[in-house]
């Protein structure tokens, strides 16, 4: 156990057991659930093989838990192994503000997917909303860089899938923010969706406002069943009657349960602002990765405050302000390949003192309002670090407004107001935000738009033989298999496909692969069969090597080794699935003692793809097999760098 040492101006980080007020959970029930038919989030609600719990129990005692603490001297920061490695609580030090909600007791509801979820602190929903083991535990371990931040790593394997997340949650000395870096990789030979939402709740009351980038105007609904103009609702939107114009920003003006996602957004962050308390949160991460921006509340209304009843003792309503990465609405699934790994990294911050935020990065946020009655702007700055010399401008086509040098730091925030000249423009207004160094912190400048169209929400899937062609039904059938559709099922389009062209090479491929996730091997093999005999038809060599590549998968569990080879090693043919083909061709290699050439065909695989976790742990044992040890235990080290919560390669080097 990592004990506490005094905070100063670096990272500490530690581990404490804390007891918490707790309401427990029944029994997991002993018999499993598939629930196929269940609709959960827009998506399939099926958990097997998690064990699923169906009672909350009445009475509330303390309980003891482990947490993770990160400290320095901006903020502190509480995450629970225990609870999912979720984000317990997060304070911003310099004001004492929680800035996500701190809910100080463990009350949960049947809201998971797997049953019990509770309210309160930074939620990570992977591979899908809400996760299976929300209200599990998570494997972790801490580390401490020689740069002076630190790391608590967790990691987890989702049974449903195969898939593996791991996340490390990074304080840097000096810095008010959380760093949260992730990697998620597909450990199975087929293609997996998933979605990654980061679930941060924070306080609701009359002062509370979201805060969503200046070029969200409007919002959809999950699915993108409905939609709304935004920030002024001008129709009806969850059967409330916004038509007079009202701002759903502020949580105030929603009385009932609604989620709302952006349909678009150029920028990086979300956020929320609590005027009373001049203080708020803020997310930023590359919205080309993270498009996902979303509100979520239990409404302002007696059936909200029933519900906040339902999830704590004390504490104040909530609100959920998620970000969404690889996804922007819910349920809306990407796709991890065999063996890929997609990383990326988001950033949760506090700020204060400038009201609502028109552009931030990690390292400064800006606001930016204009008062065209007064002909006035007011420019406000906050800075996640100290920078003593920070170069602040405003200027316009007319004149330069502002141009001074200010300390900035997470306690020394900058406002201004100036008198605009009559013939300036809200769009002419740029404002620049440098450290001393000459280096860009922030900018801002509002584009001059057009009022923009609300777009159509999304319409039902028709039914198969009304689809017009093979194109609509092939696509029909892969949306139902990525976003795991609970009452449509994929396989009546593509059997409709393929009654009309039997030799439809991609709708052979899509039903191929569908039925050998179900286990039905020989079946698969002829649909994978007969793709593989239209995409030859005028030449042996295809454009794409997926149909050869499914075709070994299909043969090998029927002990056909030596067909599955050559299809494996005619898929090898196309780039696209040579790490993938590689591997599997190793893998064969192994199982007939070729260990020689499976270290060859394994390396080829690791050519394509470095982060082919299950290449690399091939990879050592068989150089540890072939008697070179010291080249094993260091290929394991290197691996751990990669992926610091590899259980193989910490296997290989004990």
């Amino acid at each position: 156990m990592v004990e506490r040492d005094e905070i100063t101006s670096q990272v500490q980080i530690w581990e404490e057991v804390v007891e918490i007020p707790t309401y427990g959970v029944g029994e997991p029930e002993q018999n499993p659930l598939f629930l196929e038919r269940r609709v959960y989030q827009g998506s399939a609600g099926k958990v097997y093989p998690y064990p699923v719990i169906e009672t909350i129990l009445d009475e509330c005692k303390p309980q003891p838990y482990r947490l993770v603490v990160l400290e320095n001297a901006f903020v502190r920061i509480e995450i629970m192994p225990e609870i999912g490695g979720r984000v317990y609580r997060a304070l911003d030090k310099t004001n004492n503000y929680d800035f996500v909600y701190y809910n100080r007791v463990i009350k949960p509801a049947l809201v998971g997917l797997a049953g019990p979820w509770i309210s309160g602190g930074i939620e990570f929903n992977w591979p899908q909303h809400h996760r299976p083991n929300t209200f599990g535990p998570v494997e972790y371990t801490l580390e401490e860089p020689a740069d002076g931040s630190k790391t608590l790593w967790i990691s987890e394997i989702d049974r449903m899938y195969g898939t593996k997340m791991t996340a490390g949650f990074t304080l840097h000395p000096g810095k008010a923010y959380l760093e949260i870096q992730v990697q998620l990789y597909n450990r199975t030979p087929e293609p997996q969706t998933f979605l990654w939402w980061a679930n941060p709740a924070v306080v609701a009351n009359d002062s509370t406002q979201s805060v969503f980038p200046p070029d969200v105007h409007a919002v959809f609904d999950h699915g993108r069943r409905d939609v709304s103009a935004f920030p002024l609702a001008k129709g009806t939107y969850y059967k409330v009657d916004y038509s007079a114009g009202v701002d759903i920003s502020w949580y105030k003006n929603i009385p009932v349960p609604t989620s709302y996602m952006a349909y678009h957004s150029n920028y990086d962050f979300i956020g929320g602002y609590d005027h009373a308390r001049h203080a708020g949160l803020l997310h930023i991460a590359n919205h080309h990765v993270s498009p996902g921006k979303k509100q979520w509340t239990w409404g302002n209304g007696e059936f909200g405050r029933v519900w906040n009843r339902n999830l704590t003792d004390q504490d104040e309503a909530y609100i959920e302000l998620m970000v969404g990465v690889y996804t922007d609405n819910q349920p809306d699934f990407s796709w991890l390949q065999p063996y890929e790994e997609k990383s990326f990294k988001h950033y949760f911050m506090p700020y204060k003192d400038i009201g609502m935020i028109k552009n931030a990065s990690i390292d400064a946020a800006i606001n930016l309002e204009v008062d065209s009655m007064k002909q006035s702007a007011t420019l406000g700055v906050y800075a996640t670090s100290a920078f003593p010399a920070a170069s602040i401008s405003l200027a316009g086509k007319q004149h330069a407004y502002i141009d001074e040098v200010a300390s900035l730091s997470p306690t020394q925030t900058f406002r201004a107001t100036v008198s605009l000249a009559a013939e300036e423009l809200p769009s002419d207004l740029v404002v620049t935000v440098k450290d001393a160094g000459g280096q860009i912190l922030a900018t801002y400048s509002e584009a001059a738009t057009e009022p923009e169209e609300v777009p159509e929400p999304a319409r039902p899937l028709a039914p198969p033989e009304e689809l017009p062609d093979n194109e609509a039904l092939y696509l029909a059938g892969k949306h139902l298999e990525q976003y795991r559709h609970a009452t449509f099922e994929p396989d009546p389009y593509y059997l409709e496909g393929l009654r009309r062209d039997p030799g439809d090479s991609r709708i052979n491929v899509a039903y191929g692969t569908f039925l050998f996730r179900k286990g039905l091997f020989a079946a698969s093999e002829t649909h994978l069969r007969r793709a593989i005999a239209t995409m030859t038809r005028h030449n042996p060599n295809p454009y794409d090597g997926e149909a050869y590549y499914q075709l070994g998968l299909a043969l090998q569990p029927q002990a056909r080794l030596d067909e599955a080879f050559a299809a494996y090693y005619k898929a090898t043919w196309s780039a696209a699935w040579q790490d993938a083909s590689y591997y599997a061709l190793a893998q064969i290699a192994c199982i007939q003692g070729r260990y020689t050439e499976a270290l060859d065909l394994v390396e080829r695989s690791l050519l394509r793809n470095l982060h082919n976790y299950q290449a690399r742990h091939l990879k050592t044992i068989l150089l540890r097999k072939l008697g070179r040890l010291d080249a094993a235990l260091g290929f394991a080290r290197e691996t751990i760098q990669l992926d610091i919560t590899d259980f193989g390669a910490y296997n290989e080097c004990s």
